[in-house]
């Protein structure tokens, strides 16, 4: 029999993981992503099909340092890596937290976490001009400091509310996932699957046909969005620290938005009104998940969910 469920593919954000005031240690992740399962049991209890996407940034970024301090005692390695170990160890957070959320709800629900990689090209600019920022602020003179000691490639970003000197390294754009007919067996069977974790570790295809992985980082909305068209998602859930998408941003003359088509959005994505690093790759994948054939695209905060899957409240994106 035909499983007739709706399947949405939810890009976590990383306040699902790590609170903005918290160091990030073992037990911070433990609780945040035990409260953000409870929302995706109340999910699964609607009737939908779940596959589960989130970030890394803060957790490869503590990776990279610590790879780079113990570097004379052990072999650091490269960030490819550093992609499939965060992959792995926050994979692990939440199947556990997951599988327990749902025992409490007195049910067995198979869970997987599958490391995935994710298909880029070796030509993409970005190599040439990296963006993505990676670990922790740092003052000016504490970054340049890095770049001549540690040869860090840095930048001054401005992410929300906070602006300082990050790290950046290469974020090439997805254009396939690996795994993709896996994840699709496993859907199948009636798994909720997490993968595509912090945008999958980025491989490039040889002549050859082999996969080599690359140092980079994939932009893990528009990673999920590649997943959610690949797997052929209904509704593309983008779950971030905002209940709506908002016109004039922290402005006097600030709006939110409500219902929006495809074509309204990229004019306002045009005219600069999602700041970059931030709103505008959820607004970009949003858009690449509708043209690709989606549902619609819904982006909103983790305790609004269920009330944006009911048409309550977020912002909801279609054709």
């Amino acid at each position: 029999m035909k499983d007739e469920r709706k399947l949405i593919v939810i890009a976590l954000g990383g306040n699902a993981i790590k609170q903005p005031d918290e160091i990030g240690t073992a037990d911070n992740q433990f609780k945040n992503v035990g409260l953000t399962c409870e929302q995706l049991v109340k999910m699964n209890k609607l009737g939908y099909k779940l596959i589960l996407t989130h970030g890394n940034g803060p957790q490869a970024g503590n990776l990279l340092i610590q790879q780079e301090e113990s570097k004379l005692l052990v072999p650091s390695m490269p960030l490819d890596v550093v992609d499939a170990m965060t992959q792995g160890e926050i994979g692990y957070i939440f199947q556990n937290q997951l599988q327990n959320a749902f025992r409490r709800d007195g049910r067995e629900i198979p869970i997987a976490a599958l490391i995935t990689q994710v298909l880029v090209d070796k030509n993409d600019p970005d190599f040439d001009n990296p963006t993505k920022p990676v670990g922790p602020f740092y003052t000016k003179e504490e970054a340049l400091e890095l770049q001549k000691t540690k040869d860090y490639l840095v930048k001054e970003v401005k992410l929300n509310k906070e602006k300082g000197w990050r790290r950046v390294v290469p974020s090439p754009e997805p254009i396939g996932l690996v795994e993709y007919k896996i994840i699709k067996v496993l859907l199948e069977a009636h798994v909720i699957v997490i993968t595509s974790g912090g945008g999958g570790i980025p491989v490039v295809k040889q002549h050859d046909g082999q996969l080599v992985g690359v140092e980079a980082v994939v932009d893990k909305d528009k990673a999920g969005q590649k997943l959610a068209e690949l797997v052929n998602g209904d509704i593309f859930l983008v779950l971030t620290d905002v209940e709506h998408v908002y016109l004039n941003y922290n402005k006097p003359n600030q709006k939110s938005i409500h219902k929006i088509t495809v074509r309204e959005v990229e004019k306002y994505l045009k005219d600069g009104q999602f700041p970059p690093g931030s709103m505008a790759p959820k607004i970009e994948a949003c858009i690449r998940f509708i043209k690709a054939g989606g549902e619609k695209s819904i982006i909103t905060s983790l305790d609004h969910a269920i009330d944006a899957l009911h048409g309550k409240t977020g912002t909801v994106i279609t054709q």
